[in-house]
């Protein structure tokens, strides 16, 4: 751990811990002095509460490192504010190294600690990169009587695990122009005359008396020639129904629906009015009071005589 300490140490410059109530005050001593050893010549160690690491006022980009859970004892579980928050006070390019306790196989019932695979899948939601898994071992007994406590057990399947991860090299939301290659616009291939020469065709190509043209009449046959029947030219469902209640389709092409109209409309025509009395053709003088043909003169029997509609009425 120490070897791993002084490798990602050596160049940097700001380096921020990380301590929990876990952790004992000289086991915290000794972390910090081992990362002021490490740093860069004229680096500084800054110390902060994981509890209290969203709530501090560090600006951004202001940390080369950042080490969360090194210190002996610790038991700290880091949440995805907290890794969040490492993340941004993070260097492009500055480095994570992170230890707490997890579950190999996921099995220890409970819903705050993770497995190492899920505590690597954490890291990189959070917006870090290059996650390895760089230690795994025994907790010490001081941590398994903390782990025991949270537990409220004494499940034995719990293990430290130390990974490492970095910041990309960028910021979130920052932008660069894309270099896009320019290559050059492919040139069309020519084509072979001879061939451009045997697929053109112009109208001195083409010599009347040598072309044999088809008569359209010759395609047709005698039944082609036959006039169809009505019937068959109906649509499904045209004028399906009794006699008396034939119906035309929406989209009638066959001429039913010209058909039912023009009966619909002899139907509808005035019907010359019938005689009660029989002597409404020798004039007014043999009619009864309520004929129809008041005020017309006499007419022959059998003789079509057409009645205004205005002229009748009720008796």
């Amino acid at each position: 751990m120490l070897a791993a300490l002084r490798d990602r140490l050596s160049q940097a410059r700001h380096v921020l811990v990380t301590w929990d109530g876990g952790c004992a005050p000289d086991a915290l001593q000794h972390l910090v002095s081992e990362a002021q050893a490490s740093v860069a010549a004229g680096g500084r160690v800054a110390v902060e509460n994981v509890e209290r690491l969203v709530l501090s006022a560090h600006a951004a980009s202001s940390f080369d490192a950042v080490l969360l859970g090194l210190a002996a004892g610790s038991i700290a579980v880091h949440c995805a504010d907290v890794l969040a928050e490492v993340a941004r006070i993070l260097k492009n390019g500055g480095s994570v190294l992170l230890q707490e306790p997890v579950d190999p196989r996921g099995a220890a019932g409970t819903d705050w600690l993770r497995s190492p695979s899920q505590l690597s899948s954490a890291l990189t939601l959070s917006g870090l990169t290059e996650v390895t898994q760089v230690l795994q071992g025994p907790l010490s007994p001081q941590q398994m009587d903390g782990i025991r406590g949270r537990l409220g057990s004494s499940s034995s399947d719990v293990a430290s695990v130390t990974m490492a991860a970095k910041k990309p090299n960028y910021e979130v939301g920052s932008s660069r122009p894309l270099s896009l290659s320019r290559r050059p616009i492919p040139v069309k291939p020519s084509a072979d005359p001879a061939a451009v020469k045997l697929w053109t065709l112009s109208a001195n190509d083409i010599d009347d008396e040598d072309v044999d043209l088809l008569d359209s009449d010759d395609l047709l046959d005698q039944d082609d020639l036959k006039k169809p029947l009505p019937s068959s030219l109906r649509a499904g469902g045209c004028g399906e129904g009794s006699e008396k209640k034939r119906k035309a389709c929406k989209n009638c092409t066959c001429g039913l629906a010209e058909e039912l109209e023009e009966e619909k409309t002899k139907s509808a025509a005035p019907r010359p009015a019938a005689s009660a009395c029989g002597n409404c053709y020798l004039g007014d003088a043999f009619r009864c009071a309520s004929c129809p043909y008041l005020g017309m003169p006499a007419f022959k029997p059998g003789e079509k005589v057409l009645l205004n509609p205005g002229q009748l009425q009720d008796a």
